[in-house]
């Protein structure tokens, strides 16, 4: 479930433990397919499940995490065909990259561009995407008075969320 707040900041709330998380990843399947037909590029069945991996918790994924799956599964895959998918996924705005945890996440938003904005639970590792304009527009505004040209915007705040509490 998402809010907007008065600022124009889009949160995720951190799922409670009534979620149906098969339907969050179906929903991202739809519309992860539906993006990529769009702008006609090819959502292979191995970018595919290395997408359903990715958003198959609200948990950050590391990459060797998905080889391992993978290789559990009994697919023979190299660590380069699971970054090759990873950077696909990247640069369609389908998946964030978490670099504290150097893990991935699925995005909330991928129907509009954004930059990416984290709260990141310290227990459970649960992770939640907010989109604030204030925030973006803060960093912008302070990079150009700094002549400073911002090359990466992820944002990450660790914390305890709400369930661990």
């Amino acid at each position: 479930m998402s809010f907007t707040d008065a600022e124009n900041t889009t949160f995720e709330t951190f799922p409670k433990s009534t979620h149906d998380h098969s339907q969050c990843v179906k929903d991202a399947l739809v519309q992860a397919l539906a993006i990529c037909q769009g702008r006609g590029v090819r959502f292979t069945e191995l970018r595919k499940q290395v997408f359903e991996l990715v958003c198959a918790s609200h948990k950050p994924i590391g990459a060797y995490d998905i080889l391992d799956t993978f290789q559990k599964r009994g697919r023979k895959t190299a660590p380069p065909t699971i970054y090759r998918a990873l950077d696909f996924l990247l640069e369609q705005g389908l998946i964030h990259r978490i670099a504290s945890l150097n893990a991935y996440i699925g995005c909330d938003f991928p129907q509009e561009p954004h930059r990416g904005q984290f709260v990141i639970c310290k227990l459970c590792g649960e992770a939640t995407e907010l989109v604030s304009h204030t925030i973006d527009k803060c960093i912008t505004v302070t990079a150009e008075k700094l002549d400073f040209q911002v090359q990466s915007r992820v944002i990450e705040i660790l914390g305890i969320c709400s369930v661990c509490q």
